[in-house]
């Protein structure tokens, strides 16, 4: 009795399955819906080509031939938008409920009117105008040009003499002063007035005159 029970479940339940997966096949072919329309303007009644037939949030679109006609396969419930230049776009929302897995439609869509701003012409100038509009035309440097500024020995001194240290720099200032407070730990620092080397240039530079108030050489 037990040896017979278990095949009878498995089969059973390889039923229910088949069964499950036919039912979720069939509502999905359901969904299915293959759209055959036409996009013609809505004063005159003409065929828009080239319009672009899009599945909104989705990957998936065509486009209008040269008559307006087009052809596209999606989902029911999906929303097909309308784009062309010229025209104001347009959404078309795909009944979920409808029946048949085939429809037609027709697609009016009106001209999108746009101004532009106003523009004045003038007549040209004369010839002399025109030489000192030439001469005094300043054109902007390019990229090789301002490179070359860039690269400029005066440049580079001025930008070395104006600009602040960077981050780098002020932490190796400060890393240098901690380590020299460090060096002189307990003891009183070394002071340049005591240094012989230092008297020793003051006192050639005496003797130079380089302290002397130089006299001026203007006659009246």
């Amino acid at each position: 009795m037990r040896q017979t029970f278990f095949p009878g479940l498995l089969l059973a339940l390889f039923c229910m399955a088949l069964q499950g997966q036919k039912a979720h096949a069939q509502i999905s072919y359901d969904r299915i819906i293959q759209i055959n329309g036409v996009v013609m303007t809505s004063d005159s009644l003409y065929g828009i080509p080239d319009v672009i037939v899009s599945v909104k949030n989705q990957n998936k679109g065509t486009y209008s031939s040269e008559q307006g006609v087009f052809a596209l396969v999606c989902f029911k419930g999906d929303t097909l938008q309308f784009r062309s230049l010229g025209f104001q776009p347009k959404d078309y929302v795909i009944p979920g409920d409808i029946a048949g897995n085939t429809i037609s439609m027709v697609q009016l869509m009106s001209q999108d009117t746009f101004f532009l701003n106003e523009t004045i012409i003038h007549a040209l100038p004369s010839k002399e105008n025109i030489n000192a509009a030439f001469i005094n035309l300043r054109i902007d440097d390019d990229k090789y040009e301002i490179a070359r500024k860039n690269s400029n020995l005066a440049m580079l001194r001025m930008l070395s003499m104006t600009r602040l240290p960077d981050g780098r720099e002020n932490q190796m200032y400060v890393q240098q002063k901690m380590a020299y407070q460090a060096a002189y730990q307990g003891q009183q620092q070394p002071m340049n007035i005591l240094s012989p080397i230092k008297w020793g240039q003051f006192i050639e530079a005496w003797k130079r005159g380089d302290f002397r108030k130089k006299k001026s050489t203007t006659k009246y």
